[in-house]
């Protein structure tokens, strides 16, 4: 299992014009690539925590940062390490775990457990991968964690790529809506952080291959989320939630294979334990895409969910969403009050949105001031408009789909058990969230948390709850 840091498919095999990436391509030619595939959030710890436990974070609790001491409610909760070596496999991690608590993931090798944010010896994913697979016979799952394409940005590592983009070379992803010489830079520098990837994923790839245990091996590959970019990482639009998903298993599942359905990253612990002949765990809200792989006749499913609560301590702005083949909602469960996420980004990473704005179009323009100050829901024609730049909330046409989907995230939140839907919760975790502030900035010493306390203390309670209103 192949992990990639904040990147959405920006691939060749998924259309992009721009970026080099041979390896991946090669992949999913051999194999099945999912063109809707999601993570149940937008930030590193809430997704790898979602992957490994088959739950959405909130069912889970790291429902933030590992850094910014956010953790699962329980170290003794089922997981997919726990499962597969209880069914007898050699279990190993190459690159950051990033969850809390560690010990809830007994890896039989862990090397590499730092993020490497500076791309130190990045040979050393393919050498660790490659004494792993030497490790005798026993069936084995490895999980490679890569740094790229994380922040910083860096566009030569190792003579890797060989052939840097440059600014002129391309065009800033479309969901930002924005151009301008800086984000064409910013873009070129993701892109060359995404062949590098691909090139170090082609070193890996080969490592097996010469193991001799490469026809044997189910291989997936995904993104934990979207790049960190303007619209895309720490948030719940397309650009954040929607990321690459491949997965090949030679003479086992289909080749040359593009696959249409709503999936999620809570599907894989299902399909891996499935594909192991491991125990199941019973009551995940994913399922087992071997039907998919397999191309057999099968019902999926027609919605799909996913959340946000917050990264860090400086954007705590929790948000509920779903979708279907065409439409998708998102219920902004703190509307009224600015999303600091927005600030959050623009300060951190691109100072000059300001000016980038005074020139972009008014639907564009009008996005972005949702962003900061969304209303209680946003609705989306993913269709008309795969970059969300048009909220149809109050299009008066428009209200069967907006009444739809509404019913159906209110039935997964009660039907997840989801915290959040007892208002006392929302701002409990709030006042906790800002007491680390200090002239306006979180301290990360100061953060003190016990969400796992009272979460579920009092759910069934209704008379402060959302739904009651």
């Amino acid at each position: 299992m192949i992990v990639s840091e904040d990147n959405g498919p920006e691939l060749g095999c998924y259309g992009d014009p721009y970026v080099h990436t041979p390896f991946l391509d090669k992949l999913a030619e051999e194999g099945v690539r999912f063109q809707n595939a999601y993570v149940p959030q937008a930030g590193c710890s809430q997704s790898r925590a979602a992957l490994l436990t088959g739950l959405y974070p909130h069912q889970n609790g790291q429902i933030g940062l590992a850094t910014w001491k956010f953790h699962m409610y329980r170290e003794d909760a089922p997981n997919l390490v726990r499962s597969l070596k209880a069914a007898g496999y050699h279990t190993g991690m190459i690159g950051k775990l990033h969850v809390k608590p560690e010990s809830a993931f007994p890896f039989d090798v862990h090397k590499i457990p730092s993020s490497n944010f500076k791309r130190k010896k990045l040979g050393d994913y393919a050498k660790y991968a490659n004494e792993f697979f030497q490790q005798g016979d026993k069936p084995f799952f490895l999980s490679v964690n890569y740094p790229d394409a994380h922040r910083p940005f860096l566009d030569s590592v190792a003579g890797l790529p060989k052939h840097p983009l440059k600014a002129e070379d391309i065009k800033p992803l479309a969901y930002m809506g924005l151009d301008s010489s800086a984000l064409r830079a910013e873009t070129a520098s993701y892109y060359n952080s995404m062949s590098r990837l691909d090139a170090l994923i082609g070193q890996l790839l080969a490592a097996l291959q010469r193991s001799g245990k490469a026809g044997n091996t189910l291989v997936i590959y995904l993104g934990d989320h979207g790049a960190d970019l303007l619209r895309g990482k720490r948030t719940s639009y397309e650009g954040g939630v929607r990321i690459p998903l491949i997965v090949r298993w030679p003479g086992r599942i289909l080749t040359q294979q593009v696959r249409e359905e709503l999936v999620s990253t809570l599907d894989l612990m299902p399909t891996i334990l499935a594909a192991a002949k491991a125990e199941p765990i019973a009551n995940l809200p994913g399922r087992s895409l071997l039907p998919l792989l397999r191309d057999e006749e099968t019902q999926w499913r027609q919605y799909l969910y996913t959340e946000f609560h917050t990264h860090s301590a400086h954007n705590y702005y929790p948000q509920r969403t779903v979708r279907n083949a065409r439409y998708k909602l998102v219920h902004n469960l703190m509307a009224g009050r600015e999303n600091p996420g927005y600030d959050f980004t623009a300060n951190h990473f691109i100072p000059e949105l300001a000016n980038e704005l005074d020139s972009a179009s008014p639907i564009v323009r009008a996005a972005y001031q949702l962003m900061k100050s969304p209303p209680k829901y946003e609705l989306y024609d993913l269709q008309s408009d795969p970059y969300e730049f048009e909220d149809l909330s109050t299009v008066a046409e428009q209200s069967p789909v907006l009444d739809e989907l509404k019913s159906k995230l209110d039935a997964w939140r009660h039907r997840t058990n989801d915290p959040l839907l007892n208002r006392d919760n929302l701002e409990r975790l709030k006042e906790q969230i800002d007491a680390s502030m200090v002239d306006g900035n979180p301290q990360k010493e100061r953060v003190e948390l016990t969400y796992e306390d009272y979460f579920f203390s009092n759910l069934q309670s209704k008379n402060n709850s959302e739904t009651k209103k």
